[in-house]
């Protein structure tokens, strides 16, 4: 069995979406003074590796903490894009070519690449995003969630998330940012897990996400 990290370590002066501030790793208590070390955390719900539930768009739609666990573990399949130039979007003949595959999977997660301008200004540049006809293969499928190793399931200059509210207008799904290291997953099946921290009233929160790969 191998284990895949696909997250990326929060930390300060990270990359973070843009008018939003990075967090803060404070010292809240020391070896020195108290005998034992702890750190004050502040951040934004939607820090790093992070997921949004509908909660994150729409008022009254369902929030993180209410999902149940069995939503953030089951069998992924990742879908290469990387042949894809910046600001291209993700088609439907593009995705074709895992039809077989793709209906047995309860994650779909697309790797455009761009996890490897993480800590670097081209990271918030113009990343592959899908289509309308992709969303919408989505929305009718059976998916517990989508995923992405960009900063935003909507293009980069979209400020009104029409992809976001498309999706979560019309489907109870988590939706998964800044992944990191899909390539290392194949183009097989393998379990995906994506823990986020649970919080009360949750309209997003940074999650472990880890692939696990039978060998």
């Amino acid at each position: 069995m191998k284990i895949i990290d696909l997250t990326h370590t929060i930390k300060e002066n990270m990359p973070v979406y843009p008018g939003t501030k990075p967090p803060i790793l404070a010292p809240a208590s020391s070896y020195e003074k108290d005998g034992f070390k702890e750190t004050l955390l502040s951040m934004f719900s939607h820090t790093g590796t992070h997921i949004d539930p509908p909660s994150h768009i729409f008022s009254g739609k369902a929030t993180l903490d209410s999902f149940p666990a069995s939503q953030f573990v089951g069998k992924a399949l990742v879908v290469d894009c990387r042949s894809l130039l910046d600001g291209e979007v993700i088609t439907l003949e593009l995705i074709k070519k895992y039809r077989e595959k793709m209906h047995k999977a309860d994650f779909l997660l697309f790797n455009t690449g761009w996890d490897k301008k993480w800590n670097d200004n081209a990271y918030f540049g113009n990343y592959p995003y899908l289509s309308n006809e992709v969303l919408d293969y989505i929305i009718n499928g059976d998916y517990k969630g989508i995923g992405f190793d960009v900063i935003g399931l909507d293009p980069i200059s979209d400020a009104s998330l029409k992809m976001h509210k498309k999706l979560f207008m019309s489907k109870k799904i988590i939706n998964i940012e800044n992944l990191k290291n899909l390539d290392l997953c194949g183009d097989e099946l393998f379990t995906f897990v994506c823990l986020p921290i649970k919080i009360e009233n949750s309209d997003g929160a940074p999650a472990r996400a880890i692939a696990i790969i039978e060998e």
